[in-house]
């Protein structure tokens, strides 16, 4: 849908134009999309092509050097409790004694410094969170104990128990084996459609969201390109976008990238 046919204060994500730079350094220009309620989107491309970089735009974080950029019809700031975030994964040491409903409790404490008062409401809501991403089975355990999928589910937990109408997710997929991947994406996906709730999941592999993602936003040499995974990771798409000869090989229901680093 074309950024200029649609109501932008209803939509989670508008960009219009948008030009990125960070450190003198040309990030993306003329970046133009729209992302809508319930949309489950995937953040492509290689490493130092701006995926982190437009997390922290939509956050606030940073500002456009150019073009429009809008938030549930807002200019981002910082703070805002529309959206969710999860940044990129920490290895917490095993001996990190904080148990899982606690860390998920968290996101509900926002700015304020330390744990929250304990309440049968808070209760309520933590218990509801970890029934959603299905981890109640290890809610009173150590998180430092936990596995890394375990993990990233309270980290989802953590961000869905405010309710945001936009969800951002920094590499969740980053370290975990395949079956764990895998876990998490039906998950997420799952929660788009139950809660009506947009995701944008930078990611450096689109074969566990292939099933699941709705469209993907491709980011290489400072442009990119968002649609269906099937119109985007194609040879057209890629080689125009990298300005170099790439290939896409498709084996087994994946995609395989040839001819560029990721």
């Amino acid at each position: 849908m074309s950024p200029e046919s649609v109501n932008r204060r209803q939509l989670p994500v508008f960009l219009r134009n948008v030009r990125i730079g960070f450190g003198g350094r040309l990030i993306q220009d003329e970046m133009t999309f729209t992302i809508e309620d319930g949309e489950f989107i995937a953040v492509l491309g290689p490493n130092g092509a701006g995926k982190t970089t437009l997390l922290k735009l939509l956050l606030g974080l940073i500002r456009p050097e150019a073009g429009e950029v809008l938030v549930f019809g807002r200019r981002p700031s910082r703070g805002n409790p529309k959206i969710g975030y999860a940044p990129q994964f920490r290895t917490l040491d095993a001996n990190f004694a904080v148990r899982a409903r606690d860390l998920v409790g968290f996101g509900l404490d926002g700015h304020r410094w330390g744990p929250g008062f304990p309440s049968r409401k808070r209760r309520r809501l933590v218990d509801a969170a970890l029934e959603e991403v299905r981890a109640s089975e290890y809610a009173e355990a150590a998180v430092g104990e936990l596995s890394g999928g375990e993990k990233q589910r309270l980290s989802l937990a953590q961000v869905l128990i405010a309710n945001p109408g936009l969800v951002l997710l920094d590499e969740p997929l980053a370290n975990l084996d395949i079956a764990s991947a895998l876990e998490i994406v039906s998950l997420v996906g799952g929660l788009c459609a139950s809660r009506k709730v947009a995701v944008m999941l930078v990611t450096h592999d689109i074969n566990p969201l292939l099933q699941h993602v709705d469209r993907v936003v491709y980011m290489a040499n400072a442009r990119s390109a968002i649609g269906a995974p099937e119109t985007v990771i194609t040879r057209e798409t890629l080689s125009s976008l990298y300005n170099h000869p790439v290939e896409v090989v498709e084996a087994m229901g994946k995609k395989f990238v040839l001819g560029v680093e990721t």
